[in-house]
């Protein structure tokens, strides 16, 4: 390969718009400028959202108050209706509940809640598990770690 063999790929060359140079271009008189003001002048380069001296819509818009807690942690949630998957005597642990895919990530912390039933006898070992959750894994002969 020599630079002199070089060349540009095709399409990719486009012509510069040409204003001003007479009405029959098509950019002629205004030059796309439209007529008189602000924008008309050499170096009318004004801030986005600048509307002349009146109030700008980012200023006229209700502020969003409230704050943001930049260290929410939120738990994914699985619920005892969801533990269906799981035969007597399985151990329910962050592992086991990614395989069966009721949870997305390894990473972000799982929490058990109590909605549903549960007749499996169950060896649940996560971090948090809601009191309701607790007591129907004891009723149904499961154990929590």
């Amino acid at each position: 390969m020599r630079l002199n063999s070089l060349t540009k790929s095709k399409g990719n060359l486009k012509n510069k718009k040409r204003v001003g140079r007479g009405n029959a271009s098509g950019k002629g008189t205004y030059c796309g400028r439209g007529c008189k003001g602000q924008g008309q002048r050499k170096s009318s380069n004004v801030r986005p959202g600048f509307e002349g001296g009146q109030t700008s819509l980012i200023m006229r818009l209700p502020k969003l108050r409230g704050f943001t807690n930049p260290n929410k942690v939120t738990s994914q949630v699985v619920n005892l209706r969801d533990l269906v998957c799981f035969k007597d005597g399985d151990e329910v642990n962050v592992e086991t509940l990614l395989k069966a895919k009721l949870i997305a990530k390894k990473a972000v912390p799982v929490k058990l809640l109590g909605i549903g039933k549960i007749e499996q006898k169950l060896t649940i070992n996560l971090p948090k598990i809601s009191k309701t959750a607790k007591d129907k894994i004891i009723a149904a002969g499961g154990k929590v770690l």
